[in-house]
């Protein structure tokens, strides 16, 4: 079996982590829940993929889930889940700009990867815990091309979508 966990990073000079003292015990939760339960296991689920022609990433969803408008210029989509709109998932990607333009010579900002997508792709999965709303998001670089994938819930939700969030990133793909 094998183990994921799950970091809060930080990423440059933005603060993507507000945890309450009451967060910070849900996340020692669901990270130490992560480790045991790496598969989302849910019999009467169907599934369909979603396939973005533009950036050539797809990823699967539960297939009762309801679609909003996509974006004019296709870069992603939005679900949100039949029982509660409060409950989503999100997709999308951009094209990085040169290094030239977006950094100052000699300062470079990495990020180490913590997760690894079933494809083998390596990229940064934050779990970030506010006062209403939890969210897991995934950011994977590849191709001069960032790719963001998250699920969002409330707090009091979160626990019970985690591992369908989980399991959602670990399946997402990038075209081959």
């Amino acid at each position: 079996m094998s183990t994921t966990t799950v970091k809060i990073c930080r990423h440059q000079q933005k603060n993507y982590t507000k945890i309450a003292n009451i967060g910070g015990a849900v996340i020692l939760l669901l990270s130490l829940w992560s480790c045991t339960a790496t598969k989302f296991q849910n019999a009467p689920v169907t599934w369909n993929t979603y396939k973005n022609s533009r950036y050539g990433f797809e990823f699967p969803y539960p297939s009762n889930w309801n679609t909003l408008p996509a974006p004019g210029n296709y870069d992603g989509i939005a679900l949100v889940s039949p029982q509660n709109e409060a409950v989503e998932i999100r997709s999308w990607a951009v094209n990085l700009l040169p290094e030239s333009i977006t950094t100052e010579k000699n300062s470079k900002t990495t990020i180490t990867p913590n997760f690894q997508t079933a494809q083998g792709i390596s990229g940064v999965l934050l779990v970030e815990i506010d006062q209403g709303i939890s969210l897991m998001k995934l950011s994977l670089i590849q191709d001069e091309v960032e790719y963001y994938w998250q699920g969002r819930s409330q707090n009091q939700e979160f626990p019970s979508y985690y591992p369908l969030f989980y399991y959602i990133a670990q399946q997402y793909r990038i075209g081959e």
